[in-house]
C-alpha cells in the first residue's frame, strides 16, 4: 500500500470513529473542502428557517410587539449567556452587539480609565482577579501595550484609544510582554493581546500573560476572534478583565454577525464605556438628559441591536446543544485534524515547497495551519478552482482553518493531496 493510499484509508477510519461526525449533517455543505472557517463559518442548516420566522412573523406580523413578545430587547444578554460557556465564563458577563472593532474600543478605553482611576486612588481596583500589585498613590498609568503582530484594526483602535486617553502606545510581541512589564509595568494601564495569531495560528499563553499583566497592576484585554468556539479559553478561571470576539468564524453566526464583549463580574460596576448609549442606560425609556449606566454587562450595550443578524447567530448556536458537542471535544478533534493535516502535507508535498508557520506543540497551536510558500496567492486561487477553499495572506502565507464541527479527516487528506498536486503541477 502506498503512503498516499495509507493516509486516505486512515482518514476514513478516523472519520468513522469521530464522535462529532454526526454534527456535520447540521450544516449546509457540498463537495467543496471548506477550510476557511477561521474567516467565515459554514451555514447551519436550520438557520434560514429561523430567520424566515423572524422576518415573516416576528417582524412582519408582530412588528414592534416583538421587542417584548419575541424577546428582542433582551437578546444581547440572552445570547451572551449562550456564548459565555464557550469562552469559560459564568452567565451575566457577556453581552452581544456591535462589531469586534467597536468592542475593542469600548474595552480598551474602559480598561485605561480603570487603571488611571486606580493610580489616582493609590489602590489596585482590579478586584479578586488581580494579584494585588497596586501602583501606589499618584502613579501615572499612561502606556498601552499592544500585540505587535495583531490584526491591523486592533492596532488602529489601540492607537486611537491611546491618543484619546493621553497614553503612549507601545507595540510588543506577546512573548516579550512579561519583560516589557518588568521594565515599565508601573506605567502600563492596559495590555491588548490576541489569543491566537491570525496569520500563523500560534496560540498565546493566556493564563501566564494575564497573570503578568495583573502583577504589574494593569488590565488585560483579550481578542478571542480566532479561539472562541475552537478551543478552551477560561476567562473566569484565569481572571481575565475584559475580552472581545467575533461570532462569524468558529461560532458560525453568519457574515457580519455581531460581536461580543466580556466584562468580569467584579469590574462591571466600574466599567465606564466611552460609548454610552440609550440601550445601556439604567432607564432606557426614561429619555433623561443625563447618563446613568445600567448594572451588569448591559453597560456594554450602545444603540439598538441588529436583530436580524443577532437572531441568526442565536439560531446558529443551537449546534452546540447536541450530545457530545463541547469545547473539550471540539479542541480534541481540532488538534487531531491539524496534526493529520501536517502529516499529510509532510508526506505529499515535496520538501522545501511549503513551510509550516504554525507551532507543532499543541499548547501553542490554535485551530488553523499556516503554510509559507512561493506564489501563495496564485496557489490559493488554483486550490479554490479545484474545490479546496482556504485563504491567502500577503506576502506568502496560505491559511487553512479547521472547524471541527463540520470538517472531517477525509477533507484534510484531500486538501493536502490537492495542495501537493498544485505545487508540483
Amino acid at each position: 500500500m502506498s503512503e498516499r493510499t495509507g493516509l486516505a484509508a486512515e482518514a476514513e477510519e478516523l472519520d468513522a470513529a469521530d464522535p462529532l461526525a454526526a454534527v456535520r449533517g447540521e450544516f449546509v455543505l457540498d463537495d467543496v473542502t471548506y477550510l476557511d472557517g477561521n474567516s467565515l463559518g459554514a451555514l447551519p442548516a436550520h438557520v434560514p428557517g429561523r430567520v424566515e420566522d423572524v422576518v415573516r412573523r416576528q417582524w412582519g406580523e408582530l412588528r414592534i410587539r416583538s421587542w417584548d413578545e419575541s424577546g428582542w430587547w433582551t437578546a444581547p444578554e440572552r445570547i451572551g449567556d449562550r456564548i459565555a460557556p464557550l469562552v469559560g465564563a459564568a452567565a451575566g458577563q457577556v453581552v452581544v452587539g456591535d462589531s469586534t472593532s467597536v468592542n475593542v474600543f469600548k474595552a480598551l478605553v474602559a480598561a485605561v480609565r480603570m487603571a488611571q482611576e486606580d493610580g489616582a486612588a493609590g489602590a489596585d481596583g482590579r478586584g479578586s482577579g488581580g494579584s494585588g500589585g497596586g501602583s501606589g498613590a499618584g502613579a501615572v498609568r499612561d502606556e498601552i501595550l499592544v500585540d505587535a503582530t495583531t490584526f491591523p484594526t486592533d492596532g488602529y483602535i489601540a492607537d486611537s484609544a491611546a491618543r484619546l486617553t493621553g497614553c503612549t502606545l507601545r507595540p510588543v510581541l506577546p512573548a516579550e510582554v512579561p519583560s516589557a512589564l518588568a521594565d515599565r509595568g508601573d506605567r502600563t494601564a492596559a495590555v491588548l493581546l490576541n489569543h491566537v495569531d491570525y496569520r500563523t495560528g500560534r496560540l498565546h499563553d493566556l493564563p501566564a500573560l494575564t497573570a503578568a499583566v495583573h502583577a504589574a497592576g494593569a488590565y488585560a484585554v483579550w481578542d478571542l476572534c480566532h479561539s472562541a468556539g475552537a478551543l478552551p479559553v477560561g476567562l473566569d478561571e484565569h481572571g481575565v478583565d475584559l475580552a472581545v470576539g467575533c461570532t462569524y468564524k468558529y461560532l458560525n453566526g453568519g457574515p457580519g454577525s455581531p460581536a461580543y464583549l466580556y466584562v468580569r463580574r467584579d469590574l462591571q460596576h466600574r466599567f465606564d464605556s466611552p460609548l454610552p448609549g440609550w440601550n445601556s442606560h439604567a432607564e432606557p425609556f426614561g429619555m433623561r438628559p443625563d447618563y446613568a449606566p445600567a448594572a451588569g454587562a448591559v453597560r456594554g450595550r450602545v444603540g439598538t441591536p441588529d436583530i436580524l443578524s443577532l437572531l441568526a447567530l442565536e439560531a446558529a448556536l443551537d449546534v452546540w446543544d447536541g450530545a457530545g458537542v463541547s469545547v473539550a471535544a471540539v479542541r480534541a478533534k481540532s488538534l487531531a485534524l491539524t496534526d493529520f493535516f501536517l502529516r499529510c502535507v509532510g508526506a505529499y508535498v515535496p520538501e522545501g515547497r511549503a513551510e509550516s508557520l504554525t507551532p507543532a506543540a499543541h499548547a501553542e497551536r490554535g485551530s488553523q495551519v499556516a503554510l509559507r510558500c512561493d506564489g501563495a496567492g496564485d496557489v490559493m486561487k488554483r486550490l479554490i478552482e479545484r474545490g479546496v477553499v482556504g485563504d491567502y495572506r500577503p506576502p506568502d502565507v496560505l491559511r487553512f482553518g479547521f472547524t471541527p464541527l463540520y470538517v472531517g479527516f477525509a477533507d484534510v487528506e484531500r486538501a493536502a493531496r490537492v495542495l501537493a498536486e498544485t505545487l508540483t503541477g
